[in-house]
């Protein structure tokens, strides 16, 4: 009996790594839904779905909104129960997330093995190839269905923290960013990001079930050294194109292919991201500088940053009102000063006059 054509089983290999090979299972499925292969998408701006910054910014403010307005809405109710629903959500994105792993590993183990990592990250013959960029866009695509933890969140009445609002909106964007600007150094980000997922998504599906994982404490630091692996590559790669663009009597590595805004979008996003999980690091598992000693200014700053909450319309209301009311009555005392001043006849002066 013939091997259907979609089935390619046997011995690893490097276009085989899994002894399985995925790309024609998803080939298969990919062109039964949208009627053409994967491997002919185009991501083209104003063409393809949340191909545009309208689009793309239009659900980003609408999600914030969502949330926000949300938990306003939420305030005077009890919160739901949605345990089901719940795990559904972290177990579908425990799937995507490790299926775009495999498939992206599988793309990238033979050019790895056959051309350099340089080539890999800064050629778009290595890095951004026809199979890569769909993949590339079907990651984008999970950011929104990712927008949907937030929503647990306010209907659950648990805290929207900066940090997790911030993470999610901006990760959305710095995806978009590297599809405009035809990055081929994403694939280490996003690779890196999709493993994290798979842990992340399984722990919180299992966390769903009842079921005590003792291996949180890890998720975070998988998070941190992601974000440092990261930025190494992400620096290295904008370090050696603007240097051979602008500087070449620098030492480089030679040009590195994509655009300049999608390098300090990149660089600057995921930057921000490793500040801000060291600090939940710091403020969850590290609750002294160590033997006893008190946490230093930078570490305490640190860990007030990461548990920073995102004022409600009424705290919010109060704080403005607050910081009147000092003003004032900082202004009531200067003009006190004053007037004492002037009534026993002295003239203050600056020191420079």
């Amino acid at each position: 009996m013939q091997q259907p054509s979609w089935l390619d089983v046997g011995v690893p290999t490097l276009e085989r790594p899994f002894g399985l090979k995925l790309w024609p299972l998803f080939e298969l499925a990919f062109e039964t839904v949208v009627g053409y292969k994967p491997q002919d998408f185009r991501f083209v701006e104003g063409a393809t779905l949340m191909s545009t910054v309208p689009a793309t910014a239009g659900v980003l403010i609408t999600y914030y909104i969502i949330i926000f307005g949300g938990r306003e809405l939420m305030k005077s109710r009890a919160p739901f129960q949605l345990n089901g629903l719940f795990k559904i959500h972290n177990f579908y994105l425990t799937a995507i997330s490790g299926i775009l792993l495999a498939l992206f590993t599988e793309q990238l183990i033979p050019e790895l093995a056959r051309n350099s990592l340089f080539h890999a990250i800064c050629s778009h013959e290595g890095g951004w190839t026809d199979k890569l960029v769909i993949l590339y866009y079907l990651n984008y695509l999970t950011k929104y269905l990712e927008l949907i933890d937030t929503v647990f969140l306010f209907l659950k009445k648990k805290p929207l923290t900066f940090l997790h609002t911030y993470h999610h909106g901006a990760t959305a964007a710095l995806c978009f960013s590297q599809l405009l600007g035809h990055t081929p150094v994403s694939w280490p980000v996003i690779t890196l990001n999709l493993m994290v997922h798979v842990v992340m998504y399984w722990y919180y599906f299992q966390s769903a079930r009842g079921i005590r994982i003792w291996w949180k404490k890890y998720i975070t630091i998988m998070q941190i050294s992601q974000f440092v692996i990261d930025l190494g590559f992400v620096y290295f790669a904008s370090y050696t194109y603007f240097t051979s663009t602008y500087w070449p009597w620098l030492p480089n590595a030679g040009n590195c292919a994509g655009e300049e805004f999608a390098a300090i979008s990149g660089m600057a996003i995921l930057s921000s991201y490793l500040l801000l999980f060291i600090s939940f690091y710091l403020a969850t598992y590290k609750s002294t500088g160590g033997k006893g000693r008190p946490r230093s200014r930078s570490v305490r700053a640190l860990v007030e940053m990461k548990d920073e909450q995102v004022p409600t319309v009424g705290e919010a209301r109060r704080r403005l009102s607050h910081g009147s009311s000092v003003s004032s009555t900082g202004a009531n005392r200067n003009a006190v000063a004053t007037g004492s001043a002037k009534s026993n006849g002295y003239a203050t002066r600056s020191r420079k006059a």
